[in-house]
């Protein structure tokens, strides 16, 4: 299950050799994490409110792409993104993230949420585009109530969204080391002092955790113990989106039964591979099962004490 508060439309101007195209796709963290868990074969329900003209186009869209969609029907519109790629860069035309869920959109919400997830077993709570949408203490309670009956939680979150979901307790956190620095949790961006990090993440409600860090090697802590991520050097078409691919692939692999090691290197070879196309959350699974074999976790040696 995915919990995805509200999904995006994206509208992309690109150029072909017939002239301007404009292509129309769901989007939001949600969004690419269920389209890339699907692209791997794990069926996949996303949890989601729509709401106005926007939320009456995201519907069709997000059915057409393979995701079993569950929808609380909201007052609040969903939000827009509009881009310009016709010449290979990313230029941001206009945006809007959407209005704040009022009480009644967040009750309905989170009730198809709770059913979904304890039908799941393995659920994925994706942060709004905008954190004025979703209280953050929705992803507290969220949390809490799957892991008390036995389910499993993935998060890949920030800021106070990310400080609730720790309190609920995850089986697993992704985050940047952009956003421990932007939120304090971690004095610098140097592997020791993002390790500590982790360990304090860990501490205060995660079980594992991953830290990706751009183009250098992710750092991971699973069952205590620090590792690194050494992926292939790639060229990449569009850097958004590799961390949405990476916490896909563990959670596609989790709830297949498999175990976190080749989870991790999954979501690795995922991110990895997404970041040389330029859909967000895409990749062929047999083209990402075979980029597992390039991807190497190494133990973690050089952490210190201060």
């Amino acid at each position: 299950m995915i919990f995805a508060p509200a999904p995006q439309l994206t509208i992309t101007v690109e150029s072909s050799n017939n002239g301007d195209e404009v292509h129309l796709h769901p989007g939001g963290q949600g969004v690419w994490q269920a389209r890339m868990i699907s692209s791997l074969g794990v069926p996949v329900t996303l949890c989601a409110s729509l709401g106005g003209e926007v939320g009456r186009v995201l519907a069709p869209l997000i059915t057409a792409e393979g995701i079993d969609l569950r929808a609380a029907e909201g007052t609040a519109s969903n939000g827009s993104y509009v881009h310009d790629r016709r010449d290979g860069t990313r230029v941001e035309i206009a945006e809007t993230p959407g209005r704040p869920m009022s009480r009644h959109e967040l009750d309905e919400l989170y009730g198809l949420a709770l059913a979904e997830g304890m039908r799941a077993g393995v659920s994925v709570l994706s942060g709004p585009t905008d954190p004025r949408i979703t209280p953050a203490d929705v992803y507290r309670r969220l949390a809490g109530d799957l892991r008390r009956n036995g389910r499993r939680v993935i998060a890949d979150l920030s800021g106070d969204h990310l400080t609730a979901v720790l309190a609920g307790g995850v089986t697993f956190l992704k985050v940047s080391h952009e956003e421990l620095a932007k939120d304090g949790r971690a004095a610098g961006s140097e592997p020791d002092q993002l390790v500590r990090a982790m360990r304090e993440l860990n501490a205060a409600g995660a079980d594992s955790v991953v830290v990706s860090r751009a183009d250098q090697p992710a750092l991971a802590l699973l069952d205590g113990e620090a590792y690194e991520l050494i992926m292939p050097k790639l060229e990449p078409a569009d850097p958004r989106g590799a961390g949405d691919s990476m916490t896909a692939g563990v959670a596609a692999v989790l709830a297949q039964g498999g175990d976190l090691a080749t989870a991790v290197r999954t979501g690795a070879a995922a991110g990895a591979l997404n970041v040389t196309r330029h859909g967000l959350g895409t990749g062929r699974a047999d083209a990402i099962h075979t980029m597992i074999e390039h991807i190497e976790l190494r133990p973690y040696l050089s952490e210190r004490p201060e």
